[in-house]
């Protein structure tokens, strides 16, 4: 890929770090924001698969339009397209996985604070 983009794979969850740093804590943050944003669409006409939906579209979105970034023209942009993808999707199965594997970790506090959030 031409356009550089930081690699977060191998990086910590925000629960197994005793120190975070102020640029991981500034990341998980933005997460942290964004989550709040999606669930504040919930509502009855837009459960949780619909909000999921709305939000990996968006994240799709802006990052097609980040990987744009440093291109001077479409005819070499789309020549990357699949190398855009796979990193992409590297990226969100590694972050996927590690969440996964926190939530299976955390499952009974999860459960309990959806529930309690759910009230």
């Amino acid at each position: 890929m031409t356009n550089t983009n930081e690699s977060i794979e191998n990086q910590p969850l925000e629960n197994e770090i005793s120190e975070i740093s102020p640029e991981m804590q500034a990341f998980f943050q933005r997460a942290d924001s964004f989550i709040q944003l999606a669930n504040s669409q919930l509502s009855p006409e837009a459960h949780t698969a619909q909000v999921s939906a709305s939000l990996m579209y968006s994240s799709a979105r802006y990052s097609a339009s980040v990987a744009s970034i440093g291109f001077s023209n479409a005819d070499d942009f789309i020549k990357e397209k699949q190398q855009i993808i796979d990193f992409y999707s590297k990226q969100f199965s590694q972050m996927l996985s590690d969440n996964l594997d926190d939530y299976a970790r955390n499952f009974d506090n999860y459960a309990k604070l959806n529930a309690d959030n759910a009230k």
